[in-house]
């Protein structure tokens, strides 16, 4: 704790210790406010300006270091001042006192304690920027919560200082007003209960429910806003529209199916999405074979002698494709019918917020539904570079239509995608040169992490060239060449064909958003509901982000779905505190949590752990000893606050950070749960060891140190 939050703190603890030593509390009773009243009226007649000054300083210093008497003092300024003016003074008095108890908390407090619980009070926090004012003013309106209390709470969330004081003064007004009126009939009050009565109280906590019936009335004029202009059907064809088969509209359909609600799902193109047909799947497979043909070229120092190592890349693309269609029924038209979904092929376009009609060859219907939800997914994001147009250039979505290996492939983009098709193509023969913009390949991963890659990427005979600026494409002596940008001069970098990775951009356009008036940034604009400004419309997936992942796209599924079929009766906010991705290149990169850039832009507090995977049995045995586990944790303490993997097989030896992350798992009961020997698993159990050595309780062991010399003599 600093020195000045030291100071403050011993000031008010002080002046607080010195007002009980002196017995000051017996000024703000209730007995010698009825005894000295008359002698403060006389006062006031003789020097109002002086009295009045007085009393509300000694009002707001009450009030800011939270003594008993509040109650008194409001009383005081009406038998006082009268109504007019106590209110005047009391109202302001005690806003004022409850803002300077409300800083102090957050100057002294707030720090210490996000340090110790910040992340629980990350929702809170969330949620009191979404609905701080109501809540508050809710709880000024109720006098059965102690003010002081109040104070000192919300000086450790996110509410603005002004947003406080307002509110308060607000708030506190009525309360106020009956104290002071009160204050004006002194004489015949003996006790805070003449005042307050059970009546009263009640009558108070009804208005402390105004904030949220303000807020139900809001949302019920704001649902009609977004609905002026509609017809709303009399009934409904279906509980649910859903508009995308990918990962994210497969969820969904199949959620809203499991709880008995009529749902169609509308899909213009394959069942299954980019995820089965151009992502994740075909992607994973050629990664396979790639990684396959090169460990048989690798062979030899193990003993294995192969020939010469041939790739019959028409027959590779054949195999990746069997893949595809050995998936396909998981997510085919026959299953989601068997499950109860109706399952339309088509064009979707959503002309009402109730109603989207269905292009079928040449012809259109329409349907009615109370919600709909888009999950149109993304696709390739290609800048228009010039000279682009003249090149038969490949993205993640045709790439898989090639049966010819490209003999120099450059790629654009250093990221996940271009990394591990670089990987696959160079293994498959290829000459691949990565041409990325940044400082390093991997630019959201730590540094460590992506030098860790780019030296195995290297060692495989990849290209890597960084700080380059693709600009333009031409052709030279019939040969296609890239023009790219390096330290203020231009580079050409000629190849046979060139991938565009440069990431993805969501499907917002073709099917109704614009016209109805859906707002839309580069994604959807969705709330944590993930509802649009039409309250029935949701989004999920890459079309909405911020994670362009298939397990994130379906865990967005579940929570458009349920709050799509049983909103207004209840809704989840969805929940990304824990959100893993993996890099599938060799070595895999795998992370959960924070990484360590991250936390150094939040400026949180960690420390670090690693182990070397290259000192692991099974890594060795296997020959991939290469790598390592990389653990974030609290200051001190063994709660996980991120981790990142580099090694074989980091996607799987992430799932147990995944596991302990969300239920508040640390390393001490990692490192006290038994992994099998031999196994790549007890990597995360040797990460917790270092921790805990570097944690060792130094003090205590000296004792135990001293006990066993004892115990020899």
């Amino acid at each position: 704790m600093s020195f000045k939050k030291v100071l403050l703190l011993a000031v008010i603890a002080a002046l607080f210790v010195a007002t009980f030593a002196f017995d000051l509390t017996n000024y703000l009773s209730l007995d010698f406010l009825k005894e000295q009243q008359q002698q403060l009226n006389e006062l006031f007649i003789n020097d109002p300006i002086a009295v009045f000054v007085i009393y509300f300083t000694i009002y707001v210093v009450s009030t800011a270091l939270s003594l008993p008497g509040a109650t008194v003092l409001t009383l005081g300024a009406g038998a006082i001042f009268g109504l007019g003016w106590g209110l005047l003074l009391a109202s302001f008095a005690a806003s004022l006192g409850a803002t300077l108890a409300f800083l102090s908390s957050r100057f002294i407090l707030r720090d210490w304690v996000h340090s110790k619980v910040g992340d629980r009070l990350d929702s809170i926090n969330r949620g009191v920027e979404r609905d701080g004012a109501f809540y508050l003013f809710g709880l000024r309106l109720v006098p059965v919560f102690p003010f002081f209390v109040i104070n000192l709470a919300m000086g450790l969330v996110s509410i603005k200082t002004w947003t406080f004081y307002w509110v308060s003064q607000v708030g506190m007004l009525l309360g106020t007003a009956v104290y002071v009126n009160a204050g004006t009939q002194i004489a015949q009050i003996n006790s805070v209960g003449d005042i307050i009565s059970a009546d009263l109280i009640g009558a108070f906590a009804l208005l402390g429910l105004t904030p949220l019936i303000a807020k139900f009335i809001l949302n019920v004029v704001k649902r009609r806003k977004a609905f002026n202009g509609y017809k709303k059907p009399a009934s409904f064809d279906n509980n649910l529209v859903v508009i995308g088969a990918g990962s994210a509209g497969l969820v969904s359909a199949y959620i809203a199916s499991a709880v008995k609600a009529k749902v169609t799902l509308i899909e213009r193109d394959k069942m299954g999405g980019d995820c089965l047909n151009t992502g994740c799947v075909p992607s994973k497979a050629l990664l396979h074979v790639a990684n396959v043909a090169h460990q048989i070229r690798q062979s030899e120092h193990l003993g294995i002698k192969a020939e010469k190592v041939s790739v019959d890349f028409k027959r590779v693309m054949q195999q990746v494709n069997k893949v595809i269609g050995e998936i396909e029924p998981h997510d085919s038209v026959e299953r989601y019918e068997k499950l109860g979904v109706n399952c339309e092929i088509g064009e979707a376009k959503i002309v009402t917020p109730w109603e989207v009609e269905i292009s079928q060859n040449g012809q259109t219907k329409k349907i009615t539904t109370r919600a709909i939800i888009v999950a149109t997914g993304a696709r390739p994001l290609v800048p228009s570079f010039d000279g682009l147009e003249k090149i038969d250039y490949l993205t993640s979505d045709n790439l898989w239509q090639l049966d010819k290996l490209p003999g120099r492939l450059l790629v654009l983009g250093g990221g996940p995608i271009g990394c591990e098709l670089s990987q696959a193509f160079q293994r498959l023969g290829a000459q691949v040169t990565i041409v990325e913009k940044g400082p390093r390949i991997l630019g959201p991963e730590d540094e460590d992490s992506a030098k860790l890659l780019a030296e195995r990427l290297q060692e495989d005979g990849i290209e890597i060239k960084t700080d380059h600026e693709a600009l333009r494409f031409e052709q030279r002596n019939g040969k296609d060449v890239l023009i790219a940008g390096h330290n203020g001069e231009e580079v050409g970098l000629s190849f046979d064909r060139v991938l565009i990775a440069l990431g993805r951009q969501a499907n917002v356009k073709g099917f109704g958003l614009e016209e109805i008036g859906v707002e839309v940034d580069r994604t959807i604009n969705a709330n944590e509901l993930l509802q649009t400004n039409y309250p029935n419309i949701y989004a999920c997936g890459d079309v909405v982000g911020p994670y362009q992942f298939t397990h994130v796209a379906s865990h967005q599924a579940w929570y458009a779905a349920v709050n799509a079929l049983f909103d207004p009766f209840k809704t989840f906010r969805v929940d990304y505190s824990v959100i893993p991705w993996v890099t599938y290149t060799t070595p895999q990169v795998a992370n959960v949590g924070l990484t360590e850039q991250q936390a150094e832009q939040q400026q949180k507090a960690y420390e670090i752990t690693t182990y070397d995977i290259g000192e692991l049995d099974r890594a060795i045995a296997d020959d991939s000893a290469y790598g390592r586990v990389k653990v974030l944790t609290e200051p001190g303490k063994d709660k996980i606050l991120g981790v990142n993997i580099v090694g074989p097989q980091a996607g799987e030896l992430l799932a147990e950070y995944v596991l302990a992350i969300k239920h508040g798992i640390g390393l001490n009961k990692v490192l006290g749960t038994i992994h099998s020997y031999p196994t790549l698993s007890e990597a995360n159990k040797y990460v917790a060891g270092e921790w805990k050595r570097a944690n060792a309780p130094e003090g205590l062991l000296k004792w135990v140190e001293k006990f066993h010399r004892w115990r020899r003599t």
